[in-house]
């Protein structure tokens, strides 16, 4: 079917733009980045795409929609799941698929109840109240139960990876083998990276090897922290070309996403029990 602009939509259901942005913004299927549309994963699923012209020797990019799409028919299909029904579809508890959203970083816990976070929105998720209680909650789009750092979280809770799945994941890993031990059973894959998962255990902070990041790029992370949601890199290979320019791509995914992100040199590796302190504890972490 052909895709048409939104202004196109907007045309086709008589209505004004802002007015077609703010009804597909309650829909889910857009959210609003720094004066910015972007396409959340539901967007998507209805059949939303980015698409792209040139003017006066400059691109601009806009969303398309399915020409016949439906704006009611849309809202009325779109049921949203509650962590409960999340729960229901994975055979988990509402508390534990509330934890498993927080940890991938697209929930955060609230003074009571949960909060939605910019990853959130622009998976789909929608901020709530409870009608009497005014606690808030979160609810999703039913594309959530696909979503991949959820689904793959919970497989390797529950122990569902297949050996095929695992290797898929770890392609990126072959290239060097881990044959350094951390002294909390972790191998990695430099001296560097042993140094600083050991300060990590010796100050007793839970921490991830290589997570992958929470979103649609194959992106794995040298450490991760569940507190504070930080995720560490140290950078090495600085006279390889090639490694930075994967640096690079690196860091601009950090921060296109805005993760809370301390980079690591060959000198800070030097000089941890300085350094890394004061960068926790920019994100609230203490230690010592």
């Amino acid at each position: 079917m052909k895709k048409i602009s939104t202004t196109a939509l907007a045309k086709a259901h008589n209505i004004s733009l802002n007015e077609l942005f703010t009804q597909l913004s309650k829909l889910g299927l857009l959210v609003n980045e720094e004066n910015k549309w972007v396409l959340t994963q539901q967007g998507k699923a209805v059949g939303g795409e980015y698409k792209s012209f040139t003017k006066n020797n400059e691109t601009i990019e806009y969303i398309a929609w399915l020409e016949g799409m439906q704006i009611e028919s849309t809202k009325e299909s779109s049921k949203h799941l509650t962590s409960t029904d999340i729960g229901k579809h994975f055979e988990l508890s509402s508390r534990r698929i509330n934890t498993i959203l927080n940890e991938i970083g697209i929930i955060k816990k609230a003074l009571k109840g949960w909060k939605i976070t910019k990853l959130g929105s622009s998976v789909g998720g929608i901020e709530k109240e409870h009608h009497q209680t005014g606690v808030p909650y979160v609810v999703w789009s039913e594309t959530i139960v696909n979503h991949d750092a959820l689904t793959k979280t919970i497989r390797e809770i529950k122990g569902d990876d297949t050996q095929d799945e695992i290797q898929k994941g770890n392609n990126f890993r072959n290239k060097f083998e881990a044959n350094f031990r951390a002294t909390d059973g972790h191998y990695v894959r430099s001296k560097a990276e042993m140094l600083i998962d050991n300060w990590l255990y010796m100050a007793e902070i839970v921490h991830a090897y290589e997570r992958k990041l929470p979103i649609e790029e194959e992106v794995y992370c040298d450490f991760y922290l569940p507190s504070g949601k930080v995720y560490i890199e140290y950078w090495g290979y600085e006279n390889d070309a090639k490694y930075l320019q994967r640096k690079k791509t690196k860091q601009a995914i950090y921060e296109k996403y805005n993760f809370n992100l301390i980079e690591l040199s060959d000198e800070d590796v030097l000089n941890l029990d300085d350094v890394l302190p004061k960068m926790l504890l920019k994100f609230d972490i203490q230690t010592y």
